[in-house]
């Protein structure tokens, strides 16, 4: 591992790169800021004063916070990850998304600068929809991005939180919608589902995309889908009675990162996991909650990058 960046210049920095990111990113009052970095007011003003002198805070807190950058390469290192981006935590928010969202948003908008074509992989949920709400308008009519899951619950009704139409209504992308239902009735129907030709040509694009970015959801009371509806109570004790531990594209995996055969998987309509070949699959996510969703999906390399906030990366190192 490489040896730690702290000097007490990188010190003082990174203090007010933590203050202005609590400022300006996490939406923080000064006596909030105070409390939560353990100075005076009047210290915490001088912080969010010298990120601002110092230029760390543009539209992005552009400052590498060491600590992250530390946690960055110890994570790449352990999990051998082709992208590995860290944030810093709100210790009194570790729900929050606003900070991995913006990391995610700028790996994506240094893809979307290139002049070649490129094709970009989104899951989707709450993390992804964040995500692209921080990406600023472009022109892009020379990539596309696909989703590698369907947005339609078995009613027909969309999903609330789709993120490749939002994304190519930013871009100006060609986008590649997954014409499916989340989960087919039976397996008859996913196969004849699979057999459509859209649905074949959206899934080579999936395989084939340079950069695949998804979230990471956890198995239990507050599991996205379960929250979203593609699961009741019964269904989700079932699988944690078969020791699934995680969710990523509606696919479950157990602790070693194994996507089971299941019944429940048997029904799932989305592009298969784990991608072969093609570009990073990174990981966006974060929270007390998933720590050991995300660490499976590393460990079966179902993912091999991951955008993360600095409890969650502790906690990955941890074991």
């Amino acid at each position: 591992m490489s040896q730690s960046r702290f000097t007490p210049e990188t010190a003082r920095l990174d203090d007010a790169a933590r203050a202005g990111w609590l400022y300006y990113v996490a939406g923080n009052t000064q006596d909030e800021i105070a409390r939560k970095l353990g100075v005076s007011r009047q210290s915490a003003q001088r912080l969010v004063s010298l990120a601002v002198s110092e230029k760390l805070v543009k539209v992005r807190l552009d400052h590498p916070i060491a600590r992250c950058m530390d946690l960055s390469g110890a994570l790449a290192e352990r999990y051998n990850l082709r992208v590995a981006e860290v944030v810093p935590s709100d210790p009194t928010a570790p729900e929050l998304m606003t900070g991995i969202a913006i990391a995610a948003a700028a790996e994506l908008e240094k893809l979307l600068k290139s002049p070649e074509e490129k094709i970009i992989a989104l899951g989707t949920g709450r993390a992804l929809r964040a995500c692209v709400e921080q990406l600023p308008r472009m022109d892009c009519p020379q990539h596309r991005i696909v989703s590698r899951l369907g947005n339609m619950m078995s009613d027909g009704s969309a999903t609330p939180y789709n993120a490749v139409i939002r994304m190519a209504e930013r871009v100006g992308a060609k986008h590649y919608p997954y014409p499916l239902p989340v989960r087919a009735r039976d397996e008859e129907e996913l196969r004849v589902m699979h057999s459509q030709e859209p649905v074949r040509h959206t899934m080579e694009l999936c395989a084939r995309a340079d950069f695949t970015l998804v979230g990471v959801g956890q198995v239990g009371a507050n599991a996205p889908i379960h929250l979203d509806g593609f699961l009741d109570q019964q269904g989700m004790d079932d699988l944690i009675a078969q020791g699934v531990v995680g969710e990523i594209t509606s696919w479950v995996y157990d602790a070693e990162g194994r996507v089971l055969d299941n019944a429940f998987n048997r029904r799932v309509a989305s592009a298969p996991l784990p991608v072969r070949g093609g570009g990073p699959v990174v990981g966006l996510a974060a929270g007390p909650g998933k720590a050991d969703a995300i660490r499976a999906a590393l460990r079966g390399r179902l993912i091999d990058g991951l955008i993360t906030d600095e409890a969650t990366a502790e906690r990955l190192l941890k074991r």
